[in-house]
């Protein structure tokens, strides 16, 4: 991430046992040893990428900078960055002109020290109710509290929508600290400064002067990375137009980036990136991850505890089931201290939740993207009202609409997309793949976001606008067919069109209900897989599922591979704390 741990160091017991758990927890994470540092009232650990990469810590003094994730300050990443930080004026509300990538930040100047995180607070930093620690490991966090218990709400928005959203997390006692929050800690404890980080609405503006914009930022985003990583840049390709645009801006900036795809021989993805390499002549690199490696019934718990370590607990997807080969693909991209980029939100350029262009309610975003469950799946723990309510409290929340509860306009309702969706399912990504090195996804940058959020609605349906910026960026790589069965330096293909527009119209009520109507009509599966067959995870979780079948009726999640892959995630972390999981 690097990696960062901080406890207020007032009870000196509390401090030294969190520590000393802290210590071990990253250990197992993979981590070498860490740096242990000091300000009024706090203690701090801080550990370097696993894979090596620009550097996070700069200590001059009594002062210092300690960053996790991914940081760019003026255009530099490593030392000069940690510098521009260090010597940036009023810390309490940060220069975002001069700030990008996602990261956690831990300030100390002048007797003072001062915490926030990327502008999305995308990257995660967990903390206690009382806020006496902070850690970018979720693990960590939870061996430094003596009890935990589930939290409802994180729970189901876990198991239903891959992650949890807003600040919670599956614990009741663990949140994340949020987007709007600077932190100023002392001896005495902390004060939250609220900084609201607002984003524009559609304008008018000529497509020329839309595309010229978009590039210049894009560009400024890749090329800080580009000078510092040069070749040395892991980079994907697929048939979709993301990876793509993040290809062609990296080869603009004057990378030559080591290409890979994932997937099966059958995938039209790994089709058409291995026929646009052997066109244009680029390296590319196929792992199809399925068939990666066999693994034995008696191997699988080593195997599970091993991914549970490496993936903090709760990777996304639940994919804690699998064969090793996400870790292994994880460790590749940032062999040798290499840049790993990705194409990642590139959404924030197309109608993503697929709304028609008109005023609509938070509650009705709600009950059309995230209400993806069959009440035959739950329990009575299960209030479908208050489960809703949530999730449009939250949207609201990051919005800055707290209770309002009426029609937003159709532009805000974009933003949901950067501030909810992309800041809990990609922040998460985010927060793991750092642990190894350095991570581009620039369509997360908050200086490209604010660009796209001007976009109006008509071009971003069916990908026209992403299609013609790409097409400004590198033509070559925009004439090559997609997987959507057309290339990009044209129209989008009719059926594509029609496609997106019959999702559009469909009413709220339907959309709300058409998860549950596909369970009805057969077994649901996603591309994440897994060893899930009773031989295997009878090793590894009693499949009676004790503790989650508070909240789910486990014969009936069968019918969603998926999400029972989830709940068993759910169900071994519930193991692993053992005694210390309170009802």
């Amino acid at each position: 991430m690097a990696g960062l741990f901080l406890v207020q160091s007032r009870d000196r017991a509390f401090a030294e046992g969190a520590l000393a758990a802290a210590k071990a927890q990253y250990a197992s994470h993979g981590f070498g040893k860490g740096v242990a540092l000091q300000a009024p009232g706090w203690r701090l650990l801080h550990f370097p990428y696993i894979a090596g990469g620009p550097e996070t810590l700069l200590v001059d003094g009594e002062d210092f900078v300690a960053i996790a994730g991914t940081f760019t300050c003026d255009g530099l990443m490593g030392r000069p960055a940690l510098q521009a930080l260090l010597a940036m004026e009023a810390l309490e509300t940060p220069d975002w002109s001069r700030l990008g990538g996602q990261f956690v930040a831990l300030v100390h100047r002048a007797g003072r020290s001062f915490v926030f995180a990327d502008y999305f607070a995308a990257f995660q930093l967990f903390h206690d109710a009382g806020m006496r620690i902070f850690s970018t490991s979720l693990l960590a966090a939870t061996h430094a509290l003596p009890r935990l218990s589930f939290d409802t709400q994180g729970v189901y928005e876990f198991a239903f929508n891959v992650v949890p959203i807003g600040n919670d997390t599956i614990f009741a006692e663990l949140k994340t600290l949020g987007p709007d929050r600077v932190l100023v800690l002392d001896e005495d404890g902390i004060r939250a400064t609220i900084v609201p980080r607002p984003l524009p609405e559609p304008e008018k503006l000529p497509l020329a002067a839309r595309i010229a914009a978009h590039r210049e930022r894009l560009m400024a985003i890749v090329s800080d990375h580009v000078r510092q990583f040069g070749d040395n840049i892991r980079c994907p390709l697929s048939g979709g137009l993301d990876s793509r645009l993040a290809l062609a801006a990296l080869r603009a900036a004057g990378s030559r980036p080591h290409l890979f795809v994932y997937g099966g021989a059958g995938s039209i993805d790994v089709r058409i990136a291995r026929r646009i390499a052997e066109a244009e002549g680029f390296g590319i690199e196929w792992v199809d991850k399925e068939a990666w490696r066999e693994v034995s019934p008696d191997e699988f718990p080593d195997l599970v505890e091993r991914n549970f370590q490496l993936y903090d607990g709760l990777p996304n997807y639940g994919e804690l089931f699998e064969n090793g080969a996400n870790a292994a693909a994880r460790a590749a991209r940032h062999a040798d201290g290499a840049l790993s980029a990705s194409g990642g939100c590139g959404e924030i350029f197309r109608n993503f939740f697929f709304l028609p262009d008109r005023p609509l309610s938070a509650a009705a975003v709600a009950r059309t993207f995230f209400a993806r469950y069959a009440k035959e799946d739950v329990t009575a723990a299960f209030d479908e009202r208050a489960f809703l309510r949530g999730l449009e409290d939250k949207i609201l929340l990051a919005l800055g609409r707290r209770s309002d509860r009426g029609r937003l306009p159709r532009g805000l309702i974009e933003q949901i997309y950067p501030r909810i969706r992309c800041r809990a399912l990609f922040g998460r990504e985010i927060s793991l793949e750092a642990w190894y090195g350095a991570y581009l996804m620039p369509f997360l940058d908050h200086r490209l976001v604010a660009e796209a959020m001007k976009l109006p609605l008509g071009l971003k349906n069916a990908g026209r606008f992403e299609a013609k910026l790409l097409a400004a960026i590198d033509p070559v790589l925009a004439r090559h067919r997609s997987a959507y069965g057309h290339h990009f330096a044209r129209r989008p293909s009719i059926r594509h069109r029609f496609d997106e527009w019959s999702t559009r119209i469909r009413p709220v009520a339907l959309r709300q209900r058409s998860y549950a109507l596909r369970r009805r009509l057969g077994p649901v599966a996603d591309e994440h897989g897994g060893l899930l067959t009773p031989e295997y995870m009878s090793r590894v979780i009693d499949l009676d599922f004790p503790i989650m079948r508070r909240f789910f009726r486990p014969e009936a999640i069968a019918g969603d591979s998926g999400l029972m892959r989830r709940v068993a995630n759910l169900e071994y972390f519930a193991a692993k704390l053992g005694s210390r999981l309170v009802a």
